[in-house]
Parts: structure tokens; C-alpha cells; sequence
């Protein structure tokens, strides 16, 4: 059976930087969770930061960017926060590995997991497209990383390549 990164957030646990949780409502997640094929992890936790903190950004570039050292995630009051993202990321990694993870399931719109889109930098509100450290991270080795309005595909490669597997295996 395959195995899913998926943030914490996800999955009801209060860890985004305002406090809250962001669930995701879905019986296949539950089943999944059942099936211990998830594996449950908050890469801003691990990495140190607290609940609350701040908000915080790309600025100057990509998340690949930020990866090879040319641009930063800062804090709404300026403060560079780039090392613990950094930190963030590699450590969502050793724990999609750890769990021998093929697929991710992370929160859209964060400087770490965002995997669609993320917030510009300027702290406006306003969104581009774009990835987060670790979900950039993740792609880098790998992993397949879809995003909470993704979940009906991640179902369906999910069931894909669990069907692949039984084949095999046969």
C-alpha cells in the first residue's frame, strides 16, 4: 500500500502559524488513517517554530530559490526566518522517506507546503503560483505533491499505483 505525507493541518491538528487547523473533511482520508498509510507531520513544528507565529513569505525569488540560498522567507515584521523553513523542508523529506512516502498531501498557500500557489512576499493577501520549500523539496527527490483541492487526483494515483503494485506483485 502506498504511503502519504500529509500536513498536520490537514488532518485537525491546530499548527498553522494563526493557531487553527485547516481539516480536511474526506472518507478517504479516514480510511487511509485506518489503514496507517499516512504519515502525519508538521514540518514548521518540527523545525522549531511555535504556534503562533507570524506570518511569513517568500521574498525575492522561488522556493527553489530561497533552497539554493538566493532568496528568503521573511516574517511579516521583517525578520529573515529562512534557515528554520529551510530546516522545515529537509525535515518533511526525512520524514516522507523515513516513511517511505511516494505521495504528499500538503496545505496550500504556505511558504513550506504550498504546492500550487503561495502568497507573493508582499503580505497583501495576494497569491501567485508557486511552491513552498518543502513541497519544492519533495518534487527535487521525487515525491508527487498535490494539494488540498487536489485530493480526488491523489486519490486516483493513489488507487493507481496500488492497483500497479498488486500486479506486480502477482
Amino acid at each position: 500500500m502506498e504511503k502519504i505525507l500529509v500536513s498536520a493541518c490537514l488532518m485537525g491538528f491546530a499548527v498553522r502559524y494563526n493557531g487553527s487547523d485547516k481539516l480536511l473533511i474526506s472518507r478517504t482520508l479516514a480510511r487511509w488513517r485506518e489503514e496507517q498509510r499516512l504519515v502525519i507531520h508538521c514540518p514548521e513544528l518540527a523545525a522549531g517554530l511555535h504556534t503562533p507565529r507570524l506570518p511569513a513569505e517568500i521574498h525575492g525569488g522561488s522556493a527553489e530559490q530561497v533552497l539554493a540560498g538566493n532568496a528568503q522567507i521573511l516574517e511579516s515584521d521583517g525578520r529573515d526566518v529562512t534557515q528554520h523553513y529551510v530546516l522545515a523542508a529537509w525535515l518533511a523529506l526525512r520524514a516522507a522517506q523515513a516513511g517511505e512516502c511516494r505521495f504528499a498531501l500538503l496545505t496550500d498557500g504556505s511558504p513550506t507546503c504550498g504546492s500550487q500557489k503561495i502568497y507573493d512576499g508582499s503580505f497583501s493577501g495576494q497569491q501567485t503560483f508557486g511552491n513552498g520549500v518543502a513541497a519544492a523539496l519533495l518534487r527535487q527527490h521525487g515525491i508527487d505533491v498535490f494539494a488540498e483541492a487536489q485530493l480526488p487526483e491523489l486519490i486516483q494515483r493513489v488507487d493507481a499505483a496500488d492497483k500497479c503494485r498488486v500486479v506486480d506483485a502477482g
